[in-house]
């Protein structure tokens, strides 16, 4: 795919950066081709501006935040809410500011991460998606950023797919010679799908069977443009989301946020850094790995296509919404597979 994005694309909500990498510098963000500069007013505002000063087009993100706003490195032109510029070091005191201000886009912080918009000031019909906004207060255990060599539908593809565990996550998440025979059901959300798998209570790797317990289900949500979540719930009545953000920067480029929120089980922070994390990460870096791989030959081998078959169950939809213009789904769709 190219970094020609459709204009549907710029009414979602993306994230940017985690909230704590923000902090008294200005941070350089892109997103859909478009470089931006996050900065937090003392005032604690986020402000979210085209990366460029309107008067000679040096970069913001060089500049210091101060009592004021922003200012730029090169003449000190000041730009605080909305982007207006505030001050202009050097004019009389009775001379009128230049009406030219820093290009603003939306912003807003949750859960610890900070969304941008880049349609400006849009009518808000689009939100940051309901299965991120309706997670228990206090349940996140964790956070975590990465970036992956990867188009933005691949790397959705990539969370969101249960069979490539067995080879590129071998015995960590699953096991070829154990697989199990379940349903897959997807359906139609109000902002995407989610996917059903039946039939498989347990899992054949080391993750499942050293921090799991027998499951009631497991889902895989996607949330137009770039949440995914999967979704397990247990026996004992606790819940485990983990939930991947993804954004593209360009083409070949996509950051991918990370969160976990855990319900009704002791699982304090720290003993997840110490026991999962290291695992987890483990995974995380195999799916980087393949990713890159795949992006590489792509580019060796352009012209080519995807050969795919029902077992390939969300990719099209993906890529209905990425690249063309709506996403087209079946109320349900019911395939077997051996996972």
């Amino acid at each position: 795919m190219s970094g020609l994005w459709k204009p549907a694309v710029y009414a979602y909500w993306f994230v940017a950066a985690c909230s704590a990498q923000l902090k008294q510098k200005p941070l350089a963000v892109t997103i859909l081709d478009k470089p931006l500069v996050l900065v937090r007013l003392p005032s604690g505002e986020l402000l979210a501006l085209e990366d460029r000063c309107p008067h000679r087009q040096v970069p913001l993100s060089q500049g210091q935040v101060t009592a004021d706003g922003l200012q730029c490195p090169y003449h000190g032109w000041t730009f605080a809410s909305e982007g207006r510029c505030v001050k202009v070091p050097g004019l009389p005191p009775q001379a009128c500011l230049p009406k030219v201000g820093a290009r603003s886009f939306d912003v807003q912080e949750f859960d610890g991460l900070i969304w941008v918009r880049l349609a400006r000031h849009a009518d808000g019909e689009q939100n940051i998606p309901r299965l991120i906004t309706d997670l228990p207060a206090g349940s996140r255990r964790f956070l975590w950023q990465t970036s992956w060599t990867s188009n933005i539908v691949n790397a959705l593809e990539n969370f969101l797919d249960p069979l490539h565990t067995h080879f590129v996550h071998p015995g960590l998440v699953r096991k070829d010679n154990q697989r199990q025979r379940i349903d897959a059901i997807l359906s139609q959300t109000e902002d995407g799908f989610v996917v059903d798998y039946r039939g498989q209570l347990q899992q054949s790797g080391i993750l499942y069977r050293l921090f799991e317990s027998p499951r009631i289900s497991e889902r895989a949500y996607y949330a137009q443009a770039g949440t995914t979540q999967i979704e397990y719930c247990y026996e004992d009545g606790s819940v485990v989301r983990i939930s991947l953000h993804f954004t593209p920067e360009s083409a070949d480029l996509t950051h991918v946020f990370a969160t976990m929120h855990i319900e009704n089980r002791w699982a304090p922070a720290w003993l997840l850094r110490l026991l999962v994390w290291p695992l987890l990460k483990r995974v995380a870096s195999q799916d980087a790995h393949i990713l890159a791989l795949q992006t590489q030959n792509m580019h060796r081998f352009p012209a080519s296509y995807h050969a795919s078959t029902e077992l390939d169950l969300v990719k099209a939809y993906i890529e209905q919404f990425w690249l063309g213009t709506e996403m087209n789904l079946p109320q349900s769709k019911n395939i077997s597979l051996f996972l």
